[in-house]
Parts: structure tokens; sequence; C-alpha cells
């Protein structure tokens, strides 16, 4: 066993506590729960006249879905569920999915509503914050600045966060300082809000309020950062989340109590007569507090694109997404950068901020996605559980209580299917869709590539090799096989290498790639089929490691030259300079649809799809990091399904 250099740093302690870990989790992870209290009341209010059942029920029932949804579920049940130190649903499914194929459509239905979520979150975040103007001058046309700061967040993506990240953790410190001030400054004016920690305020709310129930679909925007909080936890650790959390909670309970007090005032009154959050902030430090809560909501926002960008990349390991090009703007562990999928939400953010205008027109699009997701985490987290062999009555209480609650949520929330929810279950729907495409037309297509017994073919690929009176085609001649085992191959590499015009090369190598459950494993092995002619190397990848074999299949090269475990015959040759060991050539097969299938009418349509899919998506040469200029790709063409013996009758002359 051979190991290769680790793409990222794998030493990672998820349970480290560090105060710099502290600030940076404040930065990174917390954005998006943090910056809730600027819509959260607006969403339970709406348009209703303020009363003491609706501001006591309200702020009761956020009290505890912070503390069942936020604290409970995730914070200290579902983050012990991490991947090596990683989270989100991606890498928990990775962990489970040995264990059932079923649990693949969870995962796929939480990570496309997830995706759905972060088209909504920079809109309703940034549009929120820009309404405070509105408390300044009323008339004042705040969709352009809105949508100047979105634009402006996407074109940064491509130059990474380092250079500003570092300021993330002290001005999400402002943040949550500002609004645990302002809160508390309200709070104690009116300290009677507190008797609604009672949960029987938020009982009431729902059996007695008329429409109490759809109530908690705004109540539910106070949780809606916790998936992301999950997602995240990779680059900054369990404990140090953990103990973040304690301040952020204090901070936004101080905050919601606070406005909670702030509505007390304005009883039999409308919320055109006052912002819920902007209410608490007094005149001389209003438009600081607007610069501050801007600052949050692009940081909250950042937060999610760049787990978008990972949750993608996750995707296309996992081969349930088309290949896309991926870049690394940055030396930061995990972060990647999509550009196909930058420029997408960047498109579909401004469509929602001018199709919405406001961000009470949003709140119902964004609940219903975060909703949905949060339960597909809830039924692989439960499976994850009972996997380990935790007790069984704990497993099943864990899966009732959050499906109870989340449930519940998710009806509250069907309520405002038709106010724009129907959004983000279209787009949700819409990348199921692709990854099932993906997914089943991958898998119909390794099923039906015949591999052969690679023994019987030694002998010849030895001959081939050593024949003068053939023009040498490459030193190394090197294919992607889907093979996992060495003395196995697909018929038509064989194909590719005798049967047409014949391809002599020094050395032939076969190239497997597994993607692991590990999220940063990096390793490969070797086997020397033919000594001097044919050699397997399997690379062992994981699925938040991007692929580039053109750099990894040398260093593999250059370490087995080193070893003397092969021999490359170029007078050129220095060992002392890496990589260079005679020239590359790569051979990719790519299938096409042939008109000899005979499939079903259901499969038919998944392939013709998944084909199409296939073209728009990233080259396979590019999507391995392959050099362009030693690529060759060959079309071969797939047949699917038994085709119909027909029966040929040669007819005499008359």
């Amino acid at each position: 066993m051979n190991e290769a250099s680790n793409i990222s740093n794998n030493n990672h302690a998820v349970t480290r506590f560090t105060w710099g870990g502290v600030l940076l989790a404040l930065g990174i992870v917390f954005g998006d729960l943090g910056t809730s209290p600027l819509y959260t009341f607006k969403a339970i209010i709406g348009e209703k006249v303020i009363s003491e059942t609706l501001v006591l029920g309200g702020v009761s029932a956020v009290f505890w879905t912070l503390f069942f949804q936020t604290t409970l579920k995730y914070v200290f049940i579902t983050m012990r569920a991490d991947n090596k130190g990683e989270g989100g649903i991606f890498s928990l499914y990775a962990l489970i999915r040995r264990h059932g194929k079923w649990v693949l459509w969870p995962a796929i239905i939480g990570g496309s509503f997830m995706i759905a979520d972060s088209l909504i979150t920079p809109p309703i975040s940034v549009t929120s914050a820009m309404e405070g103007l509105k408390v300044i001058n009323p008339d004042i046309a705040i969709l352009p600045i809105t949508i100047g700061i979105i634009v402006a967040l996407f074109l940064f993506q491509q130059t990474g966060t380092d250079k500003i990240g570092k300021f993330f953790g002290p001005a999400m410190v402002v943040w949550f300082g500002m609004i645990a001030i302002l809160g508390f400054a309200n709070l104690i004016q009116d300290t009677s809000v507190l008797r609604a920690i009672n949960p029987m305020y938020a009982v009431r709310l729902v059996a007695e309020y008329p429409g109490g129930m759809w109530v908690l679909g705004g109540v539910f925007l106070c949780t809606t950062g916790a998936e992301a909080l999950y997602a995240d936890m990779g680059h900054v650790g369990r404990r140090n989340i953990q103990i973040a959390w304690i301040f952020i909670k204090v901070a936004l309970l101080l905050c919601y109590f606070g406005e909670a007090a702030l509505l007390l005032k304005h009883t039999n009154q409308h919320l055109t007569a006052i912002d819920a959050f902007y209410g608490l902030v007094p005149q001389w430090f209003l438009i600081p507090s607007i610069i501050i809560a801007t600052a949050a909501t692009i940081i909250a926002s950042q937060a999610l694109i760049s787990g978008t960008f990972t949750l993608f990349n996750e995707a296309i390991r996992l081969n349930v997404w088309p290949k896309l090009r991926i870049e690394f703007p940055t030396d930061m562990r995990g972060q990647v950068y999509v550009p196909a999928v930058n420029w997408f939400m960047m498109l579909g953010c401004i469509g929602m901020v001018l199709h919405f205008r406001e961000s009470s027109n949003m709140e119902a699009a964004f609940g219903l996605s975060v909703t949905l997701t949060m339960l597909m985490t809830t039924i692989l987290l439960s499976y994850y559980l009972y996997t380990l062999r935790v007790n069984k009555l704990i497993v099943l209480f864990v899966l009732l209580l959050f499906l109870w609650i989340e449930v519940t949520f998710l009806v509250a929330n069907l309520s405002k299917f038709s106010h724009g929810g129907w959004i983000t279950l279209v787009i949700g729907l819409l990348l199921i869709s692709t990854m099932y495409i993906w997914y089943v037309g991958k898998r119909l297509k390794s099923r039906y590539k015949n591999l052969v017994d690679i023994k019987k073919y030694l002998p010849v690929l030895k001959e081939l090799s050593n024949d003068n009176s053939e023009s040498k085609y490459a030193t190394h001649l090197v294919y992607l096989t889907i093979s996992n085992k060495p003395e196995k191959i697909e018929e038509r590499i064989i194909d590719s290498i005798l049967y047409q015009k014949p391809k002599r090369a020094d050395l032939y190598w076969l190239v497997n790639i597994e993607v692991t459950d590990e999220p940063y494993h990096a390793s490969y092995t070797t086997e020397i089929i033919q000594p001097e002619d044919v050699v397997y190397v399997k690379f062992r990848l994981g699925f938040r490691v991007v692929p580039r074999i053109n750099i990894l299949f040398k260093k593999v090269v250059a370490e087995l030259v080193r070893n003397r475990e092969i021999k490359v015959d170029n007078k050129y040759y220095n060992p002392d300079i890496p990589y260079v060991s005679g020239d590359f050539r790569f051979v990719i097969m790519k299938s096409f649809l042939s008109v000899e299938n005979n499939l079903s009418l259901w499969d038919n349509i998944i392939m013709r799809l998944h084909f199409i899919l296939d073209k728009l998506s990233l080259p396979d040469d590019k999507a391995f990091g392959l050099d362009y200029n030693n690529v060759v790709v060959e079309k071969v063409p797939l047949i699917l399904g038994k085709t119909e013996n027909i029966t040929l009758i040669r007819e005499k002359h008359e």
C-alpha cells in the first residue's frame, strides 16, 4: 500500500477547543441563524393586528424552537454524526450509504432543497437589512441597492474569502453584541415578556389564536440556519461551535424578547407603524446599525454560498450531479469555487429580489425549502444512530420527536404555498430530477459495460509493446477504467488497444478512481499485472477531494520509478527531475447511445435525458484534471438491453 500525499490536512480535530476557533465559528457558521431577528417577527405578525397572545405566543414558540431544533437536534445530536470532522447532509449520507441503497434518496431530496434555500437566503437577508433605510425615508428605492450588493458578492467569489475571512469573526461579534444590547435595553423596560418562556403560551397560540397554526411558518425562520451550521462544521470543529452557541443563543434570545417587549407597546396596531427589529434602535444609531446589519447579512450569505459550492462538489464526486469545473481560489481547507453554480446562483438571487421585492414576500419560499431539508436530515440521522446500535427506543424517540416538530412546521409553511413557496418547491424538484437522471443513467451505463479477464490478453499486449515494426503510440498509454479489480478490464479498452489501429506503448496503465466515504482521504495502490508492460493503479479519493489525476498519476509513476518497480526506457529521463519519465497519453472512452437498444419507455427517456446532461457537463478530461494536449477521446456506442434476435435468410439467385 502506497500512501499519496493528502490533498488537505486530515488532522482536523473536531473536538478541539480554541478561542480562535470560536471566533472563526462566529464568522463562518452562525451568519444565517444570527440574522434571523431581522425578519422572524415580521413573518410572525405579518398583516395581523399586534396582540398579546400573538406576541407572547410567538416569542415562546421561538424560544422552544431554538431549544429543540437548533440546540438539541443540531448542536448536540446531529453534529456528533461527523465524517472525519466534516458535516452536511452528503457527509452524513456517505457515513451510512453502505448500509442501505435507499438512503440516497433522502440525501438527494435534502441536498436539493438546501441548494434551493441558497437562492433565497441572500435575497431575504440583504433585503431585510436594506429595509432599515425605509425607517429613515419610506420612499427610498432599496431594490437597486440590494441587487448591487448581491452582484458584488457573487463577483467576489472567484477571488476566495481568505483575505477577508479573518474579518468575519470580529464583524459578527459586533453584530451579536449589538443585537444583545438593543434587545436587553428594550427587555428591561418590560420584563413581563419573560413569562413567555412557559411553553403554554406557544400552545395557546396554536390552539386558541385564529390561524395560530399558520403562524408557526413565521416562527420556523428563527432556526433556518441550523442546517448550514451542520454543513460548515468541518471548517471550525464541533466543540468551537458548541461553545460559540452559548454566546449566540443568549444574544438571539435577548433580541427576540426585546422585540416582543417593543411590540407589546403597539398592541392593536399593524407592523406598518413599527419595524420589529429597527424599532429597537435609537434614532442616532440607525445608520450605523443598518451598516452593521448589512455586513452581517453579507457574511451570512457568503457562508451559505461557500457551503453550496461544497455541496455541488460532493454531489459530483458521489455521482449524483453532472461534472462541473471546480476551482481552488485559496489554500483554505475545503474551499472550492464552482463558476457555473456561482453565476446560476447570482441570476437566481437577482430574480428572487425582482419577483418578491420585499423580504416579507420571501418568507414562505424560505421556510418551505429548509423544512424539507431538515426532515431528510432527521431520517438520515435516525438511521445513522440505528447503524451505531444505539438503543432502538432512543432512536425511535429522536425520530418521532423531530418528525413531529418538522412535519408541523412543514404544514404551517405549506399554507403559504401559493404566496411563493411553490418557487423553491419547483427549484427543488428540478434539482432532484437532475440528480435522479444522472445517477440512474450512470448506473445503467455501468451495468452494461462488459468486463473481461485481462490475463488471456497479456501475451498479445506484451508482444505489441515490444513490436518495433509498429509505430509507438505513446510511452505511457493510460486508460481510465471502472473496474475495481486488477484482473478485470472493460472489453472496450481491449478493443481500443488491439482491434482498431493497434496502439503500441512501453507501458499500459489501467487507472481506477474510487470515491471513499472519508471526505479528505487520498491514497493509492498499485499492482504490476505484467512486468514492464501492464500496471494497474487504484486511487482512493475522498468525496471532497477534486480528482486532479494528471498530477496524482505522475507522482505515482515517479515513485514507482524511484523504487525500481517499473523501468522507463528514455535516454532523456532524469530521476532528479520529478514527473519527467516519458510522454503520457490518456485515453477516455466516451459512450454514446446506440440505435441498437431495447429499453423500456421509461429507461429510454431516462437515458436520453442523461446523455443530454452529459453533453452539457464538463468533459471528462477537464473533470479529471488532465492536460488537454495528451488526451484522446474515443467514442464508443453503448448498447443497453437485449436487442432483437433477427433471423436473416440468404436467398438464392433466380
